[in-house]
């Protein structure tokens, strides 16, 4: 098996021209012993020794809505995988971009953080298309009288408490936000969001509580 990458791949490389101390994306234009690259931010093309990582199988459940699939991909076997961490998964049944939310390194082992030649599992949910679970209050004040109902937004929608949302034939105000334990706390420094101008991610959003604006007051029934 070749260790050059193919003419177009993508790979990761120090520019000198624009980046000389992180790494830029780079295409390979001409695959060699010493491949022709060309760095995606600047256009700088020179030759450079480029060899692909050692890639190794690793199980992956995808988990939507309550229902799973199994699948296996390549990744390099060296790198470390995290909690939180988003990839792409491809399927039979579509491309989905996914969150990392357990990593399975043994027999009832799990960890935060393994290198990926020593994952045997990856359980991860799908985040770019998500399943946002709505509860309403009235605008009367009543708690008896709330309902819930499920929202489909992309992955990337961003809910702000104090703008007013439409599902199922309702509007409603955003007044609070459940943040998922899953969710990079480097984002989000609480769980619970309620001052106007909060604003979550769809794909990190555990609940949303509104307030109803369609009527004075409303019956359950």
């Amino acid at each position: 098996m070749s260790t050059i990458p193919d003419a177009g791949e993508r790979v990761p490389l120090v520019c000198p021209s624009c980046s000389p101390d992180e790494q830029t994306v780079h295409e390979v234009v001409k695959p060699d012993g010493h491949s022709t690259v060309r760095c995606t931010a600047c256009g700088h093309v020179r030759k450079e020794k480029v060899e692909k990582p050692r890639e190794v199988p690793v199980d992956v459940v995808v988990s939507q809505d309550g229902e799973s699939l199994s699948t296996t991909v390549d990744a390099p076997a060296e790198e470390t995988v995290a909690l939180g961490e988003e990839f792409i998964v491809d399927t039979p049944e579509a491309l989905m971009q996914v969150r990392v939310t357990a990593i399975e390194v043994g027999p009832e082992q799990r960890v935060d953080e393994a290198t990926v030649e020593d994952v045997q599992t990856l359980w991860t949910r799908v985040v770019d298309n998500v399943t946002v679970n709505v509860t309403i209050h009235p605008n009367d004040g009543r708690t008896d009288a709330s309902r819930s109902l499920k929202m489909q937004v992309p992955g990337d929608y961003e809910f702000v408490v104090g703008e007013v949302e439409s599902a199922g034939g309702e509007e409603f105000e955003v007044d609070g936000i459940h943040v998922r334990t899953d969710a990079d706390a480097d984002n989000y420094r609480f769980d619970k969001f309620d001052h106007e101008g909060d604003m979550v991610f769809a794909k990190d959003v555990k609940r949303l509580y509104g307030r109803d604006t369609t009527t004075a007051a409303w019956s359950a029934w």
